[in-house]
């Protein structure tokens, strides 16, 4: 499919199949979803443009390459934040957005709750974070809201996807790439991934519970 990659990789599949497993711990499966993050960003990053420079070294001068221009890393809050550190290690001085968005667990749509990034996003390459590409309804609503501040150039990356969360983001934001692992079977009745790994914010963190405090269905 257009504007799909799936990284394929016997590092990346091997590190899968212990997310996937139920009994894998907490700690290794945050340690995991950091180093999935590390290829998931190598491959969005691939494209990336490039500027000559010279710099001196302890020989002497030497033509070489750099990154452009910095490009912005937005997480999805909260499981989004488990990508991050493998991005930054491939992109060290990337500048670091937040969107805060969960879902409700009636109605399955995204809830907004917080944002903070930068102001014009117009000359930046733009990466959103989550593990789980599901419904696509958070997913959407993240690049809705990069895509009001100017953002053109846009990659959604996760671990895992669903050929349903695939297509409505291809909807909503045709023009933009996602980078995935793996594309799982289906969604079940709750909108959650099969086989998929759970959720991923749950094993993650050991948490219980995504929805802030206070919110009740209907409102926000």
């Amino acid at each position: 499919m257009e504007n799909l990659r799936v990284v394929d990789h016997p590092a990346v599949a091997d590190r899968l199949a212990r997310l996937r497993d139920a009994a894998t711990p907490t700690p290794v499966f945050r340690r995991l979803v950091e180093e999935v993050g590390v290829f998931l960003a190598y491959e969005a990053t691939r494209d990336l443009a490039l500027r000559d420079e010279t710099v001196t070294t302890p020989i002497g001068p030497a033509r070489v390459r750099r990154i452009e221009a910095r490009p912005v890393v937005a997480p999805i809050l909260r499981a989004g934040l488990g990508l991050l550190p493998g991005f930054l290690a491939v992109v060290d001085d990337a500048v670091v957005a937040h969107l805060g968005f969960f879902r409700d667990p009636e109605t399955l749509a995204a809830v907004p709750y917080y944002a903070n990034l930068p102001e014009d996003l117009r000359a930046a390459t733009v990466f959103a974070l989550d593990p789980m590409l599901a419904t696509g309804h958070s997913g959407a609503a993240a690049l809705d809201v990069l895509a009001a501040r100017g953002a053109k150039t846009l990659a959604f990356l996760c671990v895992l996807a669903a050929p349903d969360g695939i297509a409505y983001l291809h909807v909503k934001h045709p023009d933009v790439r996602i980078v995935t692992c793996a594309v799982d079977e289906r969604l079940n009745d709750r909108g959650y991934i099969v086989p998929g790994l759970g959720d991923a914010g749950d094993r993650m963190f050991g948490s219980g519970s995504s929805v802030p405090m206070g919110y009740r269905s209907g409102r926000g």
